[in-house]
């Protein structure tokens, strides 16, 4: 199953609850949420009262992805605010193993969120704690950016990892992604695609979310 992922980060946060429920109506599966502090990565977003109140707003799975320093302090509280999957940076926790597993303790799925430039070679103990791999194909920390080249190969090597460990870990993938190239990254290997632009910066959003789920069925 293919799922998609619009990101709140690039919509109107004074219509917010309005922009989520256009996205539900459409069809998306997973709201994702990108929390960021201005440390581990250039720009400050939300925090957890904003993930208790969007989980009050909606019956999509919410997807928390933690762009932050120190992961392992706050990741089960965004499971406890009502997100189903907290994604957390190989790059920030040195305890990947201790952080996933409070996740899941919390009640979520745990996931690991990996940089372009980072090796998948980093992923190789930690995998098999997760519940899914966020692959970013941006540098995490604005939205709006081009897809990074080279990021198609890495999907393809991380599902071939998955694959070869038998693993069942889903991936995840988040960064310039929008009709001209879902498809390609569908056959490439992820099954949860993170738009933002393509949807709340497009003039329709909800004929965005269907237009993205028909490349979905397509592929599947």
């Amino acid at each position: 199953m293919i799922d998609i992922a619009p990101s709140i980060l690039s919509a109107d946060f004074t219509k917010l609850g309005e922009a989520i429920g256009i996205v539900e109506k459409a069809g998306a599966t997973v709201l994702h949420v990108d929390v960021m502090d201005g440390h581990f990565v250039p720009n400050i977003t939300i925090g957890l009262p904003v993930v208790k109140s969007i989980r009050s707003a909606t019956e999509m799975i919410i997807d928390t992805h933690l762009m932050i320093s120190e992961p392992g302090r706050y990741a089960a509280e965004f499971a406890s605010a009502g997100a189903d999957m907290v994604s957390v940076h190989v790059e920030a926790d040195p305890h990947l193993n201790r952080t996933l597993n409070s996740i899941r303790d919390a009640g979520a799925k745990a996931g690991i969120a990996i940089n372009p430039a980072t090796p998948l070679a980093a992923l190789d103990e930690a995998l098999q704690y997760a519940d899914f791999v966020l692959l970013m194909s941006v540098n995490p920390g604005f939205g709006g950016q081009k897809f990074v080249s080279g990021s198609l190969d890495k999907l393809r090597r991380l599902r071939q990892m998955i694959v070869e460990k038998g693993l069942k870990v889903r991936i995840e993938i988040d960064g310039g992604i929008d009709e001209h190239n879902a498809a390609d990254v569908i056959d490439a290997g992820a099954e949860i695609l993170v738009a933002g632009t393509a949807i709340f910066g497009n003039d329709d959003p909800a004929a965005a979310v269907r237009r993205l789920k028909d490349l979905g069925t397509v592929w599947v």
